[in-house]
């Protein structure tokens, strides 16, 4: 005799996800755990005496306002967790957390990773097609690549937390307070976001120096990290950002392999 459709219904509902559970803020904020601990620790033993000095951009700026507004720089990761888990209690969100939805977003952030490396060649192709004298501004390298590897895990969370995770619905009330649809104004969010994403990497005294090729990159950049913040939710966004940087910025360093760009 057939199940009863109420009873289906309800064990379908109880059956872990992959897909709906990768997106939920406990999964993101167990997946982020280990990249912040990688980064936090990281920093202090680079530069034990001045950790500022080695911190990412959107981290540094971050921690400015936060001293200024007379709270402690160390209050940011603790904001970060607390806004997790707000977001889960606020959305009851199922306490649920499974292995293999953690290995699943490790593998995704790789496939996204290649996905933007992809998108990075295709990218230049472009470029050099249609500025084919154009000669990009060197970009200065001289701390080690124990260090470089520390910063970009830190781009990979905290320009995500700044740009995705906050921003990003930031934006969407505003457009939505202008009575924009719901997708349009996630669609203009990604775009607008992905903009000061982009200018956010040439300004401040560590800041690149200005040219298209970066500028045209890392836009595009912040719309796919926008989409895939969308999509697959902030912890396979974070995972997708630091895997990229690691293996443009550590991995695949010899000149010609790829644009030379971090994000």
């Amino acid at each position: 005799m057939a199940e009863n459709p109420a009873q289906f219904f309800e064990s379908t509902i109880r059956e872990p996800d992959y897909w709906t559970d990768a997106r939920s803020p406990l999964a993101s904020l167990c997946f982020l755990l280990p990249w912040l601990a990688i980064y936090e620790a990281g920093i202090h033993l680079a530069a034990r005496e001045n950790p500022a000095t080695a911190r990412n951009g959107a981290d540094y700026w971050m921690r400015s306002i936060l001293t200024h507004a007379g709270a402690g720089h160390l209050l940011l990761p603790v904001l970060v967790i607390a806004a997790l888990f707000i977001w889960h209690i606020a959305g009851k969100h199922p306490w649920r957390l499974r292995a293999e939805t953690q290995l699943g977003m490790l593998a995704e952030s790789l496939l996204f990773a290649i996905g933007l490396i992809a998108l990075g060649r295709f990218h230049q192709l472009l470029f050099d097609l249609r500025f084919s004298d154009f000669q990009q501004a060197p970009l200065a390298m001289m701390t080690p690549a124990a260090v470089k590897a520390v910063t970009y895990v830190g781009a990979g969370v905290y320009e995500e937390v700044l740009f995705r995770l906050f921003l990003i619905p930031a934006a969407c009330l505003v457009f939505r307070m202008f009575e924009f649809p719901g997708r349009l104004a996630a669609v203009m969010a990604a775009v607008t976001t992905s903009f000061f994403f982009a200018v956010a990497h040439h300004i401040g005294p560590a800041a690149d120096a200005f040219n298209v090729f970066s500028f045209s990159f890392r836009a595009a950049a912040g719309v796919f990290f926008a989409t895939v913040f969308l999509l697959r939710g902030f912890g396979i966004t974070v995972g997708c950002h630091a895997a990229y940087d690691l293996l443009v910025g550590v991995l695949l360093t010899a000149p010609g392999t790829l644009p030379g760009e971090h994000t």
